[in-house]
């Protein structure tokens, strides 16, 4: 157990913890701010979008950056980039100036691509025997956000005149408060590339692996499934009359979801293996919408976001771990790189599903809607653990 006492690792959960916290506000108001701001209610989510789309053109610099400046480096210019973001959401908030708050939210995306990786930057703390333990442990951290981001966002939506400009200046204190966190980890030493040095297979010849299209597709479907479902919720409740604290309670419960497992996902991984955890994954998603179909009372909305949360740990987890099979050392940035482009790359794609179905379509379609991804990631689910069966080892 010497693994959970390594301080460093602690330190890097608080970072994902304070990522989550900014990440639950922006989810928590952006939608809200831009049904206000929009010019015509299907760009509500544009500003959810406009974060995803900022991440997912963020990744192939950062993973240059990851592999020349290393990772504290990269991890404090991200904070620093998130304090800037949020500074001009308050300015576009305060001067009611939608097209501001866009570019406020592609800049967040950032920050967001750069702390997509302590996932992966936390085995790299730990023996291997324990890189299970260590994704899921890091995950763990979100727990702080599921605390802290919706009460964050309750209590600081009235503290300037224009409604929510206090959140996004409180973000700027919880950026400051990650960025002297991050600079505490003692990060194994750098290396930078030397020049004309091996970086290993092509991309290309990475991304046709069966393991990478499985974890990847798993990951990126997963995500997109709860993006598209949690950016809505929001709306959804407010078009169903619930007040706002009923919305962030919700969300806190829905984060307390994704994030709670995490103690105990590295285990299950560790015992059954990837796939089946993320087969139950897929389950719980599915359970989600069952639930969501049933009625739009508070506990219906609250149930079904905290079985779609549990479900993402699952799915998440159990594919970041699973990835770690796809690539050598000195493959690892543009590995992980093109992971996250496509898991980014497929929230741009929810996120503006999200708004443009909840507003045009409503709560029903959008859930009947996911089922349709969540299929997917079964089949390619089936499809690897069925070629693993076939396949016979080498002597």
């Amino acid at each position: 157990m010497m693994w959970c006492m390594n301080r460093h690792l602690w330190l890097l959960a608080l970072c994902q913890g304070l990522f989550l916290t900014n990440n639950v506000v922006f989810i928590a108001i952006n939608g809200l701010v831009g049904l206000a701001l929009a010019p015509a209610g299907w760009m509500a989510t544009l500003p959810v979008t406009a974060y995803v789309v900022g991440s997912a053109l963020a990744t192939m610099p950062v993973a240059w950056m990851q592999a020349h400046w290393g990772r504290r480096r990269s991890f404090q210019a991200g904070l620093l980039v998130a304090m800037l973001a949020c500074a001009l959401g308050a300015v576009a908030v305060s001067t009611r100036n939608f097209w501001l708050l866009l570019l406020a939210t592609v800049v967040a995306g950032f920050y967001a691509a750069n702390a997509a990786l302590y996932r992966f930057a936390g085995p790299e703390l730990v023996a291997p025997a324990y890189k299970e333990r260590a994704i899921s442990f890091v995950l763990a951290g979100g727990i702080v956000g599921a605390f802290i981001g919706p009460n964050l966002a309750s209590g600081s939506k009235d503290l300037l005149a224009a409604p929510f400009a206090g959140a996004y200046l409180v973000l700027i204190g919880v950026a400051a408060l990650a960025l002297v966190t991050v600079s505490l980890i003692e990060f194994p030493p750098h290396v930078k590339p030397a020049p004309g040095a091996s970086s290993g297979r092509p991309l290309g010849e990475l991304v046709r692996q069966p393991v990478f299209i499985v974890a990847v597709a798993a990951a990126a479907l997963g995500y997109g499934v709860m993006n598209l479902l949690m950016a809505a919720t929001p709306i959804a409740m407010q078009q169903c009359n619930h007040p706002f604290d009923s919305a962030a309670l919700v969300l806190e419960w829905h984060v307390l979801g994704m994030f709670v497992p995490s103690f105990f996902t590295g285990r299950l991984i560790k015992r059954f293996g990837a796939l089946p955890v993320m087969g139950v994954g897929v389950g719980l998603n599915v359970l989600c919408v069952m639930v969501a179909l049933s009625g739009v009372d508070l506990m219906q909305f609250l149930i079904a976001l905290f079985a779609l949360g549990v479900g993402w740990n699952f799915l998440y987890t159990g594919g970041t771990t699973l990835f770690t099979q796809a690539y050598r050392p000195e493959e690892k940035n543009k590995a992980q790189g093109a992971m996250d482009f496509c898991v980014f790359s497929t929230m741009v794609l929810s996120s503006f599903a999200s708004g443009a179905l909840i507003t045009t379509q409503g709560w029903t379609w959008l859930n009947l809607g996911s089922l349709v991804p969540l299929a997917a990631v079964a089949a390619a689910l089936l499809w690897l653990g069925l070629r693993r069966r076939t396949v016979v080892p080498a002597a």
